[in-house]
C-alpha cells in the first residue's frame, strides 16, 4: 500500500494503487473523473492525486508542494466548490481560462471540480471543449456522486479515466478516528456506524457536541409523533436546526467577501464620482448577496438532507430488527428503541415510513419548499 498523500484516502486500496502509478507516469491521463457514494472521499482522493502530480516523489506527502497542494496554497492547483445549487458557464470559462496557462512551479497546472454534477448544460458545454482540446500541462480532475451518472454528460465522461470510489467500511473509518483523532475504540465504531460510510461525517459527531446532540434530536423523533400537532411542531423544529446549523457556516466567510468588496468598490469615497460609484457598488453588493443566499440554500439543503438520511436509517436498523437479520445497525446506541419499534410496527409500515422519508428527500431536491416536504413526511410517518 502507499503511503504519503494518500494516506488519508479510507478504504480504497485499488484507488490509492491507480493514482500513485499514474503521479509515476503509468496510466496518467489529461482528465479524470471521480465517481463514488457520498463520504466515499471523491475530493479527498483528487486533492491528493494533485498532491502526488506536483511532488519530485509522486506522493510523499512532506515536501512543499504536497503541502501547499494538501492545504490549498499551491498556485499551480485550482479547487472550485459549487458554493450553490449550479455552477455557471461564466465561472467555468474564467477557471479554464487560468488552468490555460502554464505551471508556474509544479509540472502540471491541476483544475478540481468538486460536485460536477451541478455543472449547468452551459458550463458542461465549456467545460467538454477544454477536456477535448487540453492544454499541454494541464490537468482536470472531476468529482460527482455515483447515485446519479446521468448528471455528468455522457461526453465528458468518455473523455476522463473514471475513477470509481467504493463506500469505505465502519472498520477503516473507525481506525482513521482513532489513529487521526485519538478517540477510544467503541466511540470510533459507533461515530463510523452512524456516518454510513462518509468519512467527513464521522469525523464530525466525533468532534463536534452540537452534530451529535441534532443527531440525537432527530432520532427521538419517531416517538414524538403523537398527533397531528406533534407532526407539525417536529417538522418545524427539524426545518429550524438545518437553518441554524446552515446559517453558521458561512457567516463570517460572508461578512469578510461583503467588507472586501466594499473596500474594492472605495466604500466611503468623496469626490465627482463617489455617487456614481456608489450606484455601481449597489448593483455589486445585491450579486454578491444573490450568491450568498444561493450558497446558504445549498448548506440548509444538505443539512436537513443529513438528518434525513439518519432518520431512514433508524427505521432500517428497526426493520432488521423485526426480522433479525445479522447486519450492523446504523444506530448502535439506539438498539433498544429500534427493537421495541420492531416489536410494535410491521414490516410494512417501517417500509412506509422509509419510503416517506425517501420521498421527502426527492421533493426537496425537486426544489418543493422544504418546510411543505417535510411537512407532508411527518404526517405520512405518523399515519403509516
Amino acid at each position: 500500500m502507499t503511503g504519503g498523500v494518500f494516506d488519508e484516502l479510507v478504504g480504497q486500496d485499488e484507488a490509492r494503487r491507480v493514482l500513485a502509478d499514474a503521479a509515476r507516469g503509468t496510466g496518467m491521463t489529461h482528465a479524470w473523473l471521480f465517481t463514488g457514494p457520498p463520504g466515499s472521499g471523491r475530493s479527498t482522493a483528487a486533492v491528493a492525486f494533485a498532491a502526488a502530480l506536483q511532488c519530485p516523489d509522486a506522493g510523499c506527502g512532506e515536501c512543499h508542494s504536497c503541502r501547499t497542494a494538501l492545504g490549498g496554497t499551491h498556485p499551480d492547483v485550482t479547487r472550485v466548490i459549487p458554493e450553490g445549487l449550479s455552477l455557471g458557464v461564466d465561472q467555468v470559462r474564467g477557471l479554464i481560462q487560468g488552468a490555460s496557462r502554464a505551471p508556474t512551479t509544479g509540472p502540471w497546472q491541476v483544475l478540481i471540480v468538486e460536485d460536477a454534477d451541478r455543472l449547468t448544460e452551459a458550463a458542461a458545454n465549456a467545460l467538454l471543449k477544454a477536456v477535448e482540446e487540453p492544454p499541454e500541462r494541464t490537468v482536470f480532475l472531476l468529482c460527482a456522486p455515483s447515485t446519479n451518472p446521468a448528471e455528468i454528460s455522457v461526453t465528458i465522461r468518455s473523455r476522463c479515466r473514471v475513477m470509481g470510489l467504493r463506500q469505505p467500511p465502519p472498520g477503516a473509518i473507525a481506525d482513521l478516528l482513532v489513529s487521526r483523532d485519538g478517540l477510544d475504540r467503541r466511540e470510533a465504531e459507533l461515530f463510523a456506524a452512524a456516518a454510513q460510510g462518509h468519512v467527513g461525517r464521522a469525523r464530525r459527531l466525533a468532534t463536534d457536541p452540537e452534530a451529535r446532540a441534532k443527531r440525537h434530536d432527530v432520532l427521538q423523533i419517531p416517538r414524538r409523533l403523537t398527533g397531528l400537532g406533534a407532526c407539525f411542531t417536529a417538522a418545524v423544529e427539524l426545518i429550524e436546526a438545518a437553518e441554524a446549523e446552515a446559517s453558521g457556516t458561512y457567516t463570517d466567510r460572508s461578512a469578510a467577501e461583503r467588507d472586501a468588496l466594499e473596500t474594492a468598490l472605495g466604500k466611503g469615497g468623496t469626490g465627482k464620482g463617489a455617487s456614481k460609484a456608489a450606484r455601481g457598488a449597489s448593483a455589486a453588493l445585491k450579486e454578491l448577496e444573490k450568491r450568498q443566499k444561493t450558497r446558504d440554500t445549498r448548506a440548509q439543503r444538505d443539512s436537513l438532507d443529513r438528518a434525513l438520511v439518519d432518520l431512514a436509517a433508524f427505521y432500517r436498523d428497526a426493520l432488521a430488527a423485526g426480522f433479525g437479520a445479522r447486519v450492523a445497525p446504523v444506530h448502535p446506541d439506539m438498539a433498544d428503541t429500534t427493537r421495541a419499534a420492531a416489536s410494535k410496527l410491521s414490516a410494512e409500515s417501517l417500509l412506509r415510513r422509509i419510503d416517506a422519508i425517501l420521498d421527502c428527500r426527492k421533493a426537496i431536491e425537486a426544489n418543493v419548499r422544504p418546510r411543505i416536504a417535510v411537512e407532508a413526511m411527518m404526517l405520512a410517518l405518523w399515519r403509516a
